[in-house]
């Protein structure tokens, strides 16, 4: 459906503010539905955390919500791949790997995940040779683990937005914003924009959009992860991601070298985050303690926002205090692989008022994932 102008005002059912894999995706399925408009107010899309992913697909990572959200969205990507005529995904088992300190963990986790198959440290140690029989006491695979073409996944939906419709816009600012009528009407830097329903994908951003457009924000804590690549001789690219359980590391083949994380968690404002020098150096060591790798230095690195709502779940729904106002924020470091699940979810709400029987079906608890939860 065409986006109408009404005189100098930009028109539609509803308005997505974040160009992120949460708000192209969501734009990629109302479209389809109703007139969409997205904006971002960055001078491109997935700029900050989609474009920054470490781009992986894993049922057994994260609450119980997350893990249905993401075992639904699996047939979802394989789909939009053959839509595209290129894969979206390619395998990369999980490893979870544990010293002696953690073993409990691991038992927990292996119990609340199917997914997962306990193994041997000496079968671990077949799979990724260079983890040192000194750290290594227990681990676990997840063998359907895959990586994720997140540009790819990205373009996909942006691409559907567009061929029904959609508007988007870059390099707008939504300013203020406030509800008239049965209507939204959003100041922008490029001009008035009004609709329906305003759906907030700001990401790390969205408790200040919300609080521009008059709405209490809900607690959302932007956290910093750190990555890095470490160009290194020998590295077998079919080696698999290698995840510490304590989530204190985490690594995997990329390029010539790998690519490795502190799994770090640093509380940090809404911005273009930056790697500190001490978690790069974190990463570097906690990974030479856990492997025989002797990685002196890393090529290149660069953080990103994970942005968590307080219970660390998704926050999907209408806000229960101002008509038209539809939280989608909250994915922490889930978005990537749940987010064709969690926008089928969101579209659902928006146009019917219920949860798509593909979601319905994997036991997803909604009541979860709305904003009433915080609001109590």
């Amino acid at each position: 459906m065409a986006v109408p102008h009404s005189g100098d005002v930009l028109s539609a059912d509803v308005v997505v503010v974040g160009g992120g894999i949460a708000g192209v995706s969501i734009a990629g399925e109302l479209a389809e539905h109703c007139s969409v408009v997205l904006l971002e107010q960055e001078s491109q899309l997935a700029y900050h955390t989609t474009g920054r992913s470490a781009a992986t697909f894993l049922e057994s990572y994260g609450g119980p919500e997350i893990r249905a959200l993401t075992h639904a969205s699996r047939a979802l990507v394989d789909r939009a791949g053959q839509e595209r005529g290129a894969p979206l995904f390619s395998p990369r088992p999980l490893l979870w790997v544990t010293d002696r300190d953690h073993l409990p963990e691991l038992d927990a986790l292996v119990a609340a995940n199917p997914t997962l198959q306990r193994i041997g440290v000496d079968e671990a140690r077949e799979l990724c040779p260079v983890l040192d029989p000194a750290y290594l006491a227990g681990a676990a695979t997840e063998p359907g683990a895959q990586d994720v073409d997140v540009l790819g996944l990205h373009q996909y939906y942006l691409a559907r937005a567009r061929r029904y419709g959609a508007r988007v816009l870059v390099d707008t600012r939504v300013e203020s914003g406030e509800r008239s009528g049965s209507r939204w009407r959003l100041h922008t830097t490029q001009g008035p924009v009004e609709a329906d329903v305003v759906v907030n994908a700001a990401g790390a951003w969205g408790d200040d959009l919300a609080a521009r457009l008059g709405v209490a924000p809900i607690g959302l804590s932007p956290l910093r992860r750190t990555i890095a690549v470490a160009p290194l001789d020998g590295v077998n690219r079919s080696w698999p991601l290698v995840a510490d359980v304590a989530e204190t590391f985490y690594f995997r083949p990329e390029g010539p070298g790998i690519l490795l994380s502190p799994a770090d968690e640093t509380p940090c404002a809404p911005c273009d985050a930056k790697p500190a020098d001490l978690d790069v150096a974190l990463a570097v060591e906690r990974v030479n303690a856990a492997t025989s790798l002797q990685v002196r230095s890393v090529r290149v690195a660069w953080a990103g926002l994970r942005t968590f709502a307080p219970d660390r779940n998704p926050v999907i729904g209408f806000d229960p205090g101002h008509e038209g106002f539809f939280w989608l924020v909250g994915q922490g470091g889930y978005g990537i692989q749940s987010t064709p699940a969690t926008a089928l979810l969101a579209t659902g709400l928006i146009t019917r008022g219920t949860v798509p029987d593909v979601l319905t079906a994997t036991g997803l608890d909604v009541t979860r994932l709305s904003p009433d939860r915080l609001r109590g």
